[in-house]
């Protein structure tokens, strides 16, 4: 899909005011100048809600805009759909250059996508999917599918293909959340040894599992044997849980945050998928400046994640914790090499 618009100029600051609080590195400076000089672009973004993996790839996305010269214009929708549509609407007002959305819903936003397209404001959804792609410009979006998949085949196999595990789920309706059941399902469907005692949202929050892994523990006790988490965050917060009840089972998650790759070294967790925040947000980024250039872009790049176990997982330690400011300063060229290749997931 290309893109032909013609450039606007970054958009000036008093217009950055309005019924939100908006925040931006530089957002919006009439005086704000890219890396050749020429004025730089303006790219609002929306994300569902600042969790662990979010702020991590808040700073991907700071870093490769630096590199870049692009002015960014952050918002979270705190799982608000209305709150993201009233953002998405107030990015199209003031005319930026581009829009990336990481979604709280799938099936949501027409509105404000249909102005984006009418206004000729390319939108990059990034990390979860849009149902409807009809004025997308393009979506940068991880196989959760095969992710979901993935953190299941770990616990059948640590579980022996037998037992009784609780599923702690994302934010219900949001893409990443029904891609990942999806592929939970698809492997329970072939493992008939396993059952699910309960399954239920905490909402990507590691609070609100801590408090939904208590209720579960009074209702099934000790017939709990295994936690299957959709992301790290929830995992660490059922982990606590399970901790304070004197219980000793396998968690397993995904996404590869921090503490999430140090519950694998010390053996907290089985398992986990690595989906470096820094890495897919900064590809959806660089996507949206493409975009936004009337350079061709496709209209769908996939981030595979590797699986993160006690075997490999100082493989991947020092890009997103120990030598996170090294990986951070090359992680411009390698974003670009990386859609070049199609490789996304590349971290060398």
């Amino acid at each position: 899909m290309k893109f032909t618009r013609r450039l606007r100029y970054a958009v000036p600051a008093v217009l950055a005011v309005g019924a939100l609080a908006l925040t931006g590195c530089g957002a919006g400076d009439p005086a704000s100048k890219g890396a050749d000089g020429e004025q730089a672009l303006t790219i609002g973004v929306s994300v569902y809600d600042m969790s662990s993996f979010i702020t991590q790839g808040q700073e991907g996305m700071e870093a490769y805009a630096d590199a870049n010269g692009i002015d960014l214009v952050w918002n979270s929708a705190d799982l608000d759909v209305s709150k993201q549509a009233t953002q998405l609407q107030q990015y199209v007002d003031q005319k930026v250059d581009a829009i990336v959305v990481v979604p709280v819903q799938a099936d949501s936003l027409g509105p404000q996508l249909e102005a984006a397209a009418a206004a000729d404001i390319p939108v990059v959804a990034v990390n979860a999917a849009l149902d409807d792609t009809t004025n997308l410009a393009s979506s940068v979006l991880p196989d959760d599918i095969a992710a979901g998949e993935q953190e299941m085949e770990m616990m059948v196999e640590a579980l022996g293909g037998k037992g009784k595990i609780v599923v702690l789920q994302g934010p219900l309706g949001q893409s990443a959340e029904l891609d990942r059941t999806t592929g939970i399902e698809n492997v329970l469907a072939e493992n008939t040894g396993i059952e699910v005692l309960a399954k239920d949202t905490a909402n990507w929050k590691r609070d609100e599992a801590v408090n939904k892994m208590k209720n579960w523990i009074s209702a099934f006790g000790d017939d709990i044997t295994g936690v299957v988490a959709e992301n790290d965050d929830m995992g660490l917060g059922a982990l606590q849980a399970l901790r304070e009840a004197n219980m000793d089972i396998p968690v397993v998650g995904i996404d590869g945050i921090e503490d999430g790759l140090n519950a694998v070294k010390d053996g907290s967790f089985i398992g986990t998928s690595l989906q470096h925040g820094r890495v897919e947000l900064a590809t959806g980024l660089a996507v949206a400046a493409k975009a936004a250039a009337g350079d061709e872009v496709d209209e769908l790049y996939t981030y595979v994640m590797p699986a993160v176990t006690p075997d490999n997982v100082d493989e991947f330690y020092a890009n997103v914790v120990s030598d996170s400011d090294a990986f951070l300063e090359r992680l411009p060229d390698l974003i670009a090499a990386n859609l070049e290749s199609g490789d996304l997931s590349n971290e060398k």
